[in-house]
């Protein structure tokens, strides 16, 4: 056992795993906000809420990494995991702002099935922040993050089509795609988020 003049700071894995808890709140309202029709625009209210706690959060680790000497694994890995962690967060909530800007009356195919895998993609990227201290099975999760995110795209593409297909009216065109965009956009920085976690571990594994 190794004797350590100054201690390492383990917090940050704390912190990691709190903000990945935040993450999946946001998910969860998200979902909820979009199970009925029209969307309950209200929960996006506290979607912000829960963003502005993960802004909090974030800059809680950035202030800790600059007063700290040693830490569990790279600087400009934490600096780049916390960032990543809070992208997903400001992706679930600007689809949640849209969405209640433009008061959708109905919903279109792809809103919840994208809403449902922005959950399952937060809720395996808990999972690897979990694992991240242990460096396991990390690397499993972000191949199932991805899995995710292709099955996005999938849905996102084909939900644009039935939109040209299906919609006339150009304005609502516009406001639909913006707000397909910004879900698959969530998925996205799920994936973004996985892969800096499985990098982590490939570096310091």
């Amino acid at each position: 056992m190794r004797f350590r003049l100054i201690p390492r700071e383990e917090k940050f894995f704390a912190d990691f795993t709190a903000l990945a808890d935040r993450i999946v709140s946001g998910a969860t309202l998200l979902e909820r906000m979009l199970s009925s029709d029209p969307p309950n625009w209200d929960i996006a209210l506290q979607i912000n809420q829960v963003e502005g706690e993960c802004d909090s959060l974030t800059h809680s680790i950035i202030q800790r990494l600059n007063r700290t000497f040693v830490t569990p694994i790279d600087r400009e890995d934490i600096h780049t995991l916390a960032k990543s962690l809070d992208d997903v967060m400001d992706a679930i909530d600007a689809a949640a702002a849209v969405t209640r800007r433009y008061r959708m009356a109905s919903l279109r195919y792809g809103a919840r099935e994208l809403a449902s895998l922005t959950w399952q993609s937060t809720m395996q990227v808990k999972v690897a922040v979990e694992a991240l201290e242990k460096r396991k099975e990390v690397a499993q999760v972000a191949m199932e993050v991805n899995r995710l995110e292709n099955a996005a795209d999938d849905i996102h593409d084909e939900a644009l089509r039935r939109l040209f297909d299906e919609e006339k009216d150009a304005i609502t065109i516009i406001k639909w795609k913006e707000v397909l965009d910004l879900l698959e956009e969530a998925t996205d920085r799920c994936e973004d988020c996985a892969n800096v976690l499985e990098g982590v571990v490939v570096k310091h594994g």
